[in-house]
């Protein structure tokens, strides 16, 4: 269990990619992490492909970065959702500036655009953001799964195994 101990954000808002969120979770919690599942509320939200997730807790009362050892953003339309609450922007920038990992995977690097950290940065998703990527000032790369500083990123749903062990990789070599 490399991630005994670790502390993960994990967001969540509607129509979420359901694979992209149920999967990288199952795979931390595997590995021994304590995941909280962030939504901007405690309501239940329904996945792309209609499947359930409950928030642990809403934006506002989610931990500090100074309490998390990661978070993670995933794909679907949900992180359009998420980019548009200052106090989700906020907690991926405090991420951004205490080097903490931050993963996204498919339409989840729209929130690190949003938040202004991608200038510079090596980033991969969907295809239907990389115009965003580099518009945003970040270099689009198209590979699987790869880890850049304290990004990791995953292209997309068939993705998800390499997006995983990097993902469990990087958190577990963390220096936090």
């Amino acid at each position: 269990m490399r991630l005994q101990g670790k502390t993960i954000g994990y967001f969540v808002a509607q129509e979420v990619e359901d694979l992209e969120f149920w999967v990288p979770v199952m795979r931390l919690r595997e590995e021994g992490a304590r995941v909280i599942v962030i939504g901007l509320d405690k309501q239940t939200v329904h996945g792309k492909h209609g499947l359930e997730m409950t928030p642990d807790v809403s934006i506002d009362e989610a931990p500090g970065a100074a309490d998390l050892d990661g978070l993670v953003i995933p794909g679907g339309w949900a992180p359009d959702k998420l980019r548009r609450n200052q106090r989700v922007l906020q907690l991926v920038r405090e991420m951004h500036t205490q080097h903490k990992i931050i993963g996204t995977i498919c339409h989840g690097g729209w929130v690190p655009i949003s938040a202004g950290i991608l200038h510079g940065q090596k980033a991969t998703g969907s295809k239907g953001i990389k115009d965003d990527i580099t518009n945003a000032g970040g270099i689009w790369v198209d590979v699987p799964a790869f880890r850049e500083g304290h990004f990791v990123w995953g292209r997309v749903v068939e993705d998800i195994p390499a997006f995983c062990h990097e993902l469990v990789d990087a958190l577990a070599t963390a220096q936090n």
